[in-house]
């Protein structure tokens, strides 16, 4: 791995673990502008704020933590389908460009970790 990419990899990784940390938090901690755009606006139920919440706390652990490719590739996974979720779901209630934003920086994050992430981190295939 380059310098180069290992620079990327960390930048992205470091603001990825501190974007879904901070939201979790949010989330979990169910503050009242976070309930009201979660319930009122978006629609969905309150829990769902504590499932999202958790997740991403264990997704950053697994990121974070060295060696488990694959449960590594799992918070990946998981990350893209939160944020591409609340993409969509933004996109459906006809919110403005400001809300795309955050989960689109986070999509964004997600992206480039998984993609210059080292080579220890990734599933090294068996099939030759």
């Amino acid at each position: 791995m380059t310098k180069r990419n290992k620079i990327i990899y960390w930048i992205a990784t470091i603001w990825l673990a501190l974007g879904m940390v901070s939201t979790a938090v949010v989330q979990l901690i169910r503050m009242k502008e976070e309930v009201e755009k979660t319930s009122l606006h978006l629609g969905y139920p309150i829990y769902l704020l504590t499932i999202l919440g958790i997740w991403k706390l264990l997704g950053v652990v697994a990121v974070l933590i060295p060696k488990f490719p694959l449960l590594k590739e799992w918070a990946y996974a998981g990350f893209i389908f939160v944020m591409s979720g609340a993409i969509i779901s933004h996109l459906v209630v006809g919110d403005n460009a400001l809300e795309f934003f955050g989960p689109s920086l986070l999509l964004i994050l997600t992206v480039l970790s998984w993609y210059f992430r080292p080579a220890d981190r990734k599933i090294i295939s068996t099939n030759e």
